[in-house]
């Protein structure tokens, strides 16, 4: 699905203009990020996204017609030709950025000092290093150094 189709105008979306509003009308909700995040991590049927998730039956049917249908996965017959699986789309791959930020928010905010957690590491197995924006001139950005450009 392009990103047209996937973004099309929609009397629903919560503020039209604003990019935040919009992605988090999309997967905002937390199964829709944990699906995504699976299937980032290479679940790909219904099974196995129930079983890592937890969600109850209902509630993952809809969110993956949701994702599906706002083109973060696609679906695809398995090797096995018996089955149908999820795949991430190109649009589902971009929110790796996303998913890997509010990781590294939860690994400095969600655990006390000492707390175990996981850690994503590279195909080297070092942990990722954080992330953080920089601007044109290579200066790390924050809230108190970026401000809203309104379109009209």
């Amino acid at each position: 699905m392009s990103r047209t189709t996937a973004c099309a105008p929609n009397s629903e979306w919560t503020d039209p203009d604003c990019p935040v509003a919009r992605t988090l009308d999309l997967v905002g909700d937390r199964w829709s990020l944990l699906v995504v995040r699976d299937a980032m991590d290479g679940a790909r049927s219904f099974t196995e996204f129930q079983r890592r998730t937890g969600i109850a039956r209902n509630i993952l049917t809809d969110r993956l017609r949701k994702l599906t249908a706002h083109g973060l996965l696609a679906q695809r017959t398995a090797p096995s030709g018996r089955r149908r699986e999820y795949v991430l789309t190109d649009a589902g791959h971009d929110l790796f950025a996303v998913i890997l930020t509010l990781r590294q928010w939860g690994e400095r905010h969600a655990y006390g000092p000492g707390e175990t957690h996981s850690t994503l590491v590279d195909q080297h197995g070092a942990p990722v290093p954080d992330v953080a924006p920089a601007g044109a001139d290579g200066a790390v950005l924050g809230a108190a150094t970026t401000r809203v450009q309104k379109s009209r």
